[in-house]
């Protein structure tokens, strides 16, 4: 039974490495895959994703000749790393450094054409040393870097590497040593999930370093607690405790990364409509707001004309809109009782949630319906953004007749 579930558990840390590695990819991707950083970068993740595809393609068909791919890609990662560490430092690695670390990438991806374990395990320790060595060295060019010489961001990045090398050093090396230290199955899958969570993250600035740190160690101590729960409840050996717990460790690193993956996706999103407002290219108010119609903040909204507006008075209508250039039905301004007659007529004529500003002379408002469950927290910003330009551009194209808002 343990054999069948040391097998099952390492086809599933596998497939979920591979799952972060993807996500990165397409997080990398969608950024910007030519930018220098972003390049390094994703040619270490795509020959991560080389290792870890020769795993799972191994596990499932039994064809040793798999192992290439496992062999390959191991030779050329800590050249991988080293190259993602020179860009991030923006500087060239001293020349003994380069020939030793790609003399050695050369030689052993020639060497993983001898897929067979003859010339092992002589050629696995070389290659652990190899590793090794990559790894140490990298680290040491992040800890003697010039922190002046680069940015806050720079600087987190470089962090985020440098603690991921710490904890991807001992698993890499218990990959190799797996029969002589008495490990039932590889854990490196482990450290690929950190350094794709820790990577994502980058993109979402406003956590910083303690959060994230106290967010692993959370969820690291969660999958030691539970895992040796279940272990006891269930009385499982050494290898049962090892398996259950780098099962719900891989589960929630992995949810860890599709959920972050999805936040900073709609962080991106939300910018969307200042992007649009920034680039507007129109004098015309109405053209304006025509434009932005199609943005999901903004689409529906009714562009109500002051033909519409006949029966109000004017003086009435001028001091709501002074008071507040987007109404809210959630937090009115308090104006009187006329005034919030009016409010709440608006409200109910067109069966909104806001009502903003759009012009002065002639008024021109836009009435939509945002409800606040599906509302981002930024979205109210955005509206008064969109009311500024609006007020704005009126202003700009007949500044005699246009009254400022406030």
């Amino acid at each position: 039974m343990i054999a069948a579930a040391t097998i099952m558990t390492q086809l599933f840390l596998s497939c979920a490495a591979l799952i972060g590695l993807f996500v990165l990819q397409t997080v990398l991707d969608r950024r910007d895959p030519w930018e220098p950083i972003n390049r390094r970068f994703l040619f270490g993740v795509r020959i991560t994703m080389v290792l870890f595809a020769g795993r799972v393609l191994m596990i499932l068909t039994g064809i040793e000749a798999f192992r290439i791919l496992i062999l390959f890609a191991a030779a050329v990662i800590p050249l991988a790393v080293l190259i993602l560490t020179e860009g991030l430092l923006r500087r060239h690695a001293p020349p003994l450094v380069k020939t030793v670390i790609g003399g050695g990438a050369v030689a052993f991806a020639i060497s993983s054409l001898w897929y067979s374990e003859s010339i092992d395990p002589t050629r696995l320790f070389a290659l652990l040393g190899f590793q090794l060595l990559g790894f140490i060295l990298s680290g040491w060019l992040i800890v003697m870097r010039d922190k002046a010489s680069l940015s806050i961001n720079e600087n987190a990045m470089v962090v985020r590497l440098g603690l991921s090398l710490i904890l991807f050093i001992p698993l890499a090396a218990g990959d190799f040593l797996l029969l002589y230290i008495g490990l039932p199955i590889q854990f490196s899958a482990l450290g690929v999930l950190i350094l794709c969570w820790l990577a994502i993250g980058l993109g979402r600035t406003h956590l910083g370093h303690r959060a994230t740190l106290v967010n692993l160690g959370v969820m690291v101590g969660a999958a030691l607690i539970v895992g040796g729960m279940i272990g006891t409840f269930a009385q499982l050996g050494r290898d049962g405790y090892l398996l259950t717990i780098a099962a719900i460790m891989t589960t929630l690193f992995v949810v860890a990364i599709l959920n972050d993956a999805r936040a900073l996706r709609l962080e991106e999103q939300s910018l969307g409509l200042l992007n649009q407002l920034a680039t507007a290219r129109t004098d015309d108010p109405m053209t304006f707001l025509r434009d932005l119609q199609n943005h999901p903040l903004v689409e529906g909204a009714v562009v109500v004309s002051e033909d519409s507006l006949h029966g109000l008075q004017d003086d009435v209508l001028d001091k709501i809109f002074c008071a507040a250039p987007v109404l809210r039905r959630t937090d009115p301004p308090q104006l009187g009782a006329v005034a919030d007659d009016y409010i709440t007529y608006l409200f109910e004529r067109y069966s909104a949630t806001h009502v903003m500003l759009a012009m002065s002379r002639p008024r021109v408002l836009v009435a939509l319906a945002m409800p606040s469950l599906s509302t981002s927290p930024s979205a109210e910003l955005e509206l008064q953004v969109v009311q500024r330009m609006a007020a704005l551009i009126a202003t700009r194209e007949g500044p005699d007749d246009a009254k400022p808002t406030r």
